[in-house]
C-alpha cells in the first residue's frame, strides 16, 4: 500500500510539475544561474564577512548531501544507465533557479516563530491550511528520512567494520545527536561547518584519484553520458522509448532527491540564519549549494563509477586506491555524512515544530527527535525510506503551489 501511494506521490506528474516551475523561474529571472558565480566572486572581492553564510550553507548542504550522494547515484546508474546523469544535471539546473526562489521568499516573509515555507505560504500566499500541511509532513520526514534512514545507513556501514552491538551503537549516537541538536541552530551550524568541508575534500580527493587511475576512459564516460540520453546508441523503436524514459526518470528524480530543490528543506535551513541577510545572498549561497551537491559530488561519484567499472558501488571503485582501508574509509565518509544529514534535518523539524507549536516544547521535540532517530540503528528501514520519501513529497506539493503563485513577487524582488 504504501509502495502504491509513494508511486502516485512521486509519479511523473510530480515530477513534471518540480521541472515546470525550475523553467518558469529559470526564464523569469533571466537565466540566474549564469549570474551566480560572478556575483559571488563580487562579494568575495569587495571583503564581504562570509563566515555566517558559510556555517549555514554548509548546514544546508549536509542535510542535502547525505548518503545519497554516493549510494544514489549508483542506484540511479543501475535504473537509468549513463544517461541518468545528464538529466541530473539537467534537474539541477533548473533546481538552482527554484531554490533561488524558495530562498528569496523565505528572507522576505520570515519572522521569529514562522519561516521558511510557512511563511510565504501563510503571509505570502494567505493559506494557513497548506503552511500546516507541510509543516505536519515535514516534522515526520524529518524523523524518517532525516533520522532514523541516515542513521541506519550510517550503523550498518560503522557494523561492517567492527562488532559493536546495536543497542550500544545506538546509545552513543542518541548522545551525540541529542548533544549537538540540543545546542540549537548555532551548535548544529558549527559542527556541520567543521565535519562536512574535511570529508568532502577526502572523498572528492579520492574519487579524483580513482578518476586519475583509469583517464583513459574518461572521454568514453561523457560520451556515454550523452549518448544514452538522447539514445543516440539505442536501437530504434520501443526499447530506445523505455531506455530514454529510465534515464529520464532516474536521473531526475535523483537530483531532485540529492539537492532537495523545490522540497522547502533549504529555506528552513537559511531562514535559521544567524546573520539577518537580504533575498539575493541567502538565494545565491543556496544555488551555490545546489551546484555544489549534483554538479560536483554526484557527477565525481557518477564518473568515478563509470571509469573504474564498478558495478557493485564506490567501495569497489575504491579499492585500487586505499586497498585494505577502503572499508573503514568508506565507514567514516557515509557517517559523517549520514550524520551531518540528520542535525541539518533536526533543524528543519524543529522550525515547522516550532510553527506548529507556537514555539513551546522544543527541549521535548529535541530529546525525541535524538531518541527516534537512534533507533534506526536497531530497526530495519526498509518500510522507513518509503514512508520518508511519501512525507517528502506532501511536503514539496503545497512548497510548488506557492512558488507558482509567487513567482511575480520573486521577480520584483
Amino acid at each position: 500500500m504504501a509502495e502504491k501511494i509513494n508511486t502516485i506521490v512521486w509519479g511523473t506528474p510530480t515530477v513534471c510539475l518540480l521541472l515546470l516551475t525550475g523553467i518558469v523561474y529559470t526564464v523569469r529571472l533571466g537565466f540566474i544561474q549564469f549570474r551566480m558565480f560572478p556575483y559571488i566572486f563580487k562579494r568575495l572581492r569587495h571583503g564581504g564577512n562570509i563566515r555566517p553564510q558559510l556555517k549555514t550553507s554548509c548546514l544546508s548542504l549536509g542535510a542535502a548531501m547525505g548518503t545519497g550522494n554516493i549510494t544514489g547515484v549508483a542506484s540511479a546508474l543501475a535504473i537509468g544507465g549513463a544517461g541518468a546523469v545528464f538529466w541530473m544535471w539537467i534537474s539541477a539546473f533548473l533546481g538552482m533557479a527554484t531554490v533561488f526562489a524558495e530562498n528569496s521568499l523565505s528572507a522576505v516573509y520570515s519572522e521569529k516563530n514562522i519561516k521558511g515555507p510557512m511563511a510565504y505560504l501563510e503571509k505570502g500566499l494567505g493559506s494557513r491550511v497548506l503552511a500546516v500541511v507541510f509543516a505536519v509532513c515535514c516534522v515526520l520526514a524529518s524523523f524518517g528520512m532525516g533520522g532514523m534512514v541516515q542513521i541506519s545507513s550510517m550503523s550498518n556501514s560503522i557494523k561492517s567494520c567492527c562488532g559493536i552491538s546495536p543497542f550500544m551503537l545506538a546509545s552513543i549516537l542518541f548522545a551525540a545527536v541529542f548533544f549537538t541538536v540540543r545546542g540549537g541552530a548555532s551548535r548544529v551550524g558549527s559542527a556541520a561547518q567543521v565535519l562536512l568541508p574535511a570529508v568532502s575534500v577526502i572523498y572528492a580527493a579520492l574519487c579524483i584519484m580513482v578518476i586519475c587511475r583509469n583517464h583513459e576512459r574518461l572521454p568514453e564516460a561523457f560520451s556515454c553520458i550523452f549518448s544514452s540520453a538522447i539514445g543516440v546508441r539505442q536501437t530504434v523503436g520501443g526499447a530506445a522509448g523505455y531506455g530514454i524514459s529510465a534515464a529520464v526518470s532516474a536521473g531526475v528524480k535523483r537530483g531532485i532527491f540529492s539537492n532537495e530543490a523545490g522540497l522547502g528543506s533549504s529555506p528552513l535551513l537559511h531562514s535559521t540564519a544567524e546573520n539577518n541577510n537580504s533575498a539575493q545572498i541567502q538565494g545565491m549561497s543556496s544555488m551555490l549549494e545546489v551546484f555544489t551537491d549534483t554538479m560536483l559530488c554526484c557527477t565525481l561519484t557518477a564518473l568515478t563509477l563509470l571509469c573504474s567499472g564498478a558495478d557493485t558501488g564506490i567501495s569497489h571503485a575504491f579499492l585500487s586506491v586505499t586497498g585494505s582501508f577502503t572499508e573503514p574509509l568508506i565507514a567514516v565518509i557515509l557517517s559523517v555524512f549520514a550524520f551531518c544529514t540528520v542535525i541539518g534535518w533536526y533543524c528543519c523539524g524543529e522550525t515547522a515544530f516550532i510553527y506548529l507549536s507556537k514555539g513551546s516544547y522544543t527541549e521535548v521535540f529535541a530529546f525525541i527527535y535524538a531518541l527516534t532517530a537512534a533507533s534506526g540503528a536497531v530497526f530495519k528501514a526498509e518500510l522507513l525510506w518509503t514512508l520518508s520519501d511519501i512525507f517528502n513529497g506532501l511536503m514539496m506539493l503545497p512548497n510548488i503551489i506557492g512558488l507558482l503563485f509567487l513567482a511575480k513577487k520573486v521577480k520584483n524582488e
